[in-house]
C-alpha cells in the first residue's frame, strides 16, 4: 500500500494551482476540466511520479465550519518537508507568504506554519534528528 493521492480544498482552483505552483514550487500535473471545477492536481518537482496533491474545491458546506475551526485553533490542514526550513521560509516571506508560526525548534524537527491564501494553514518541516524509535 502507498500515498498515490491526498487533497486539500482550495476556495479557487485557478488561484490555488498559481500560489502551490509559482510560489511553492510545485508543478501542475493534472488538469482535467470536470464541469465548472477539474480534477487539478500538482506534484514535487523532486518527485513528479510520486504522490499527487489534489487541490479540490471547498463547495462541500461541511469544508467551510471544518476549515474555519482549524484555522481558528492555529492546525495546518496539511504538512510538507523542506531540507532547509530556514531558507525556504526567508523565500516564502520574501514572497508576501503570511506565517502565523515563525521556525520553532521541536527537538528533532523544525516547523514553520503559513497561509496558502487559499483558506488553509499549511505547515513546513524540517526534520533535525532521528526519533529513537527508528534510530535502532
Amino acid at each position: 500500500m502507498r500515498i498515490e493521492l491526498t487533497s486539500i480544498f482550495v476556495d479557487d482552483q485557478r488561484k490555488a494551482l498559481a500560489f502551490y505552483t509559482d510560489v511553492l514550487g510545485f508543478q501542475k500535473h493534472r488538469d482535467v476540466p470536470l464541469g465548472e471545477d477539474s480534477w487539478l492536481t500538482v506534484t514535487s518537482p523532486a518527485q513528479p511520479d510520486g504522490p499527487e496533491l489534489l487541490l479540490e474545491p471547498a463547495s462541500h458546506p461541511a469544508v467551510k465550519p471544518y476549515r474555519d475551526a482549524l484555522v481558528a485553533d492555529g492546525i495546518p490542514l496539511a504538512q510538507f518537508a523542506v531540507d532547509d526550513l530556514q531558507t525556504e521560509y526567508e523565500r516564502l516571506r520574501g514572497a508576501g507568504v503570511v506565517f502565523t508560526q515563525a521556525p520553532t525548534d521541536f527537538g528533532t524537527v523544525l516547523v514553520a506554519v503559513f497561509d496558502d491564501t487559499c483558506g488553509n494553514l499549511i505547515q513546513i518541516v524540517q526534520p533535525t534528528a532521528v526519533p529513537q524509535a527508528e534510530a535502532g
